[in-house]
């Protein structure tokens, strides 16, 4: 409604009091009066607030209803008790450090090593070997005691294996990194992997990241990697990332933070189908509570179990380390919580699965707590 005209007719006969024909009241009649067209705006102001605050409220439950749905259901995962003979299968792993191949360990330190791992289920050594140049080649200097971890692990520990620990960081969300769409660099991965077995590794571990789910690349570098191995006699292991929590959960993920971190159960699947190991990296999983992330590793056992072939060999990580940052709380990714919800997902879905193991991540950090629970918990001897 528009306002008097200051420049039209005077009051009329009736007196400043009379009301305005257009339903205001004339400015001159009452300066105190208050302005109409500002009473509209704020009344105005005041709706489209009460409307953000709902949009908010009704935002914040679209997140929050489903997010604590999800929490409630891994907390009911991490009840019942595990079928029994659900331990180790003697098929474990653990990831080692640099050191181990770059000069600053000596024989002593293999003797306590295998002294450690005697007697447990630890069969395969990822010793980090890489890291892989951006370019995807390996120069030989990065790893000049290979041949001798290599021995010496095989006489202290008859029947554990070596393999090297071959990793990049992807220019999958960044500029810089190893690209895999580059047929060349693909190339000289496989070189790389080529020539860490003929060095004396038993097998070559990939972990590189972060891998989007559904990267056809990837999965052409495993077909090449795989006829290298099959060639030497040796394996093809590789670390994996999460599967979905929740149907296409990557993909809502990656939207908001440009950040997939998951991947979808069948991509995973297609993985394992072209490896002889995959290993999930089943820890940094934002959980804050022991019971949660127990629930959240029984349900990364079974969505991984469904769709990793009997002939595969499929290795739950376990958090032998202790950081608190965003994704992974100390307190709450403890070994026992991740052992628990290994074999609750394991019982629940293929209690009998041979090729079946857990990993150790990582040696360096490793507590007497860590190893204590993995002894107790799962080697059960």
């Amino acid at each position: 409604m528009e306002a008097s005209d200051p420049q039209g007719p005077a009051p009329d006969a009736a007196g400043p009091e009379a009301p305005d024909p257009q339903g205001s009241a004339q400015g001159a009649a009452d300066p105190e009066a208050p302005d109409p067209r500002a009473a509209g705006a704020g009344q105005r102001s005041r709706r489209r607030r009460r409307w953000v605050r709902r949009g908010v409220v009704v935002l914040v439950l679209l997140l929050l209803v489903p997010l604590l749905g999800a929490e409630a259901a891994l907390r009911v995962n991490y009840s019942g008790d595990p079928a029994d003979g659900t331990y180790t299968r003697g098929q474990d792993a653990i990831w080692l450090g640099h050191a181990w191949v770059d000069g600053r360990k000596t024989d002593a330190d293999v003797t306590a090593l295998a002294e450690r791992l005697r007697g447990t289920g630890i069969r395969d050594l990822y010793v980090h070997t890489g890291p892989l140049e951006h370019d995807g080649t390996l120069p030989e200097s990065v790893y000049p005691k290979a041949g001798w971890f290599i021995a010496a692990v095989h006489r202290a520990l008859p029947g554990v294996r070596v393999q090297a620990w071959l990793g990049d960081v992807l220019a999958s969300e960044s500029p810089d990194g190893l690209r895999l769409e580059r047929a060349r660099t693909r190339a000289a991965v496989v070189a790389s992997a080529r020539e860490v077995l003929a060095a004396g590794y038993e097998g070559a571990h990939f972990d590189l990241e972060p891998l989007h789910s559904g990267d056809r690349n990837y999965l052409g570098l495993l077909d090449d990697l795989r006829a290298v191995t099959r060639a030497h006699g040796a394996l093809l292991s590789v670390a994996s990332h999460q599967i979905d929590p929740l149907p296409a959960f990557h993909s809502v993920w990656g939207t908001l933070t440009n950040h997939p971190k998951w991947w979808s159960q069948a991509y995973f699947g297609e993985v394992a189908r072209r490896v002889d190991q995959i290993a999930v990296m089943s820890y940094d999983t934002m959980q804050p509570l022991q019971s949660l992330y127990g629930g959240y590793v029984a349900q990364q056992t079974s969505l991984a179990l469904e769709v990793t072939p009997p002939g595969t060999q499929l290795l739950m990580g376990l958090p032998f380390y202790h950081e608190n940052k965003f994704g992974h709380q100390a307190h709450a990714e403890t070994v026992p919580a991740a052992v628990r919800g290994v074999r609750l997902g394991l019982s629940r879905t293929d209690a009998d699965r041979a090729r079946f193991g857990v990993a150790l991540y990582v040696d360096f950090a490793a507590t007497e707590a860590d190893w204590t629970a993995y002894r107790e918990d799962w080697v059960h001897r």
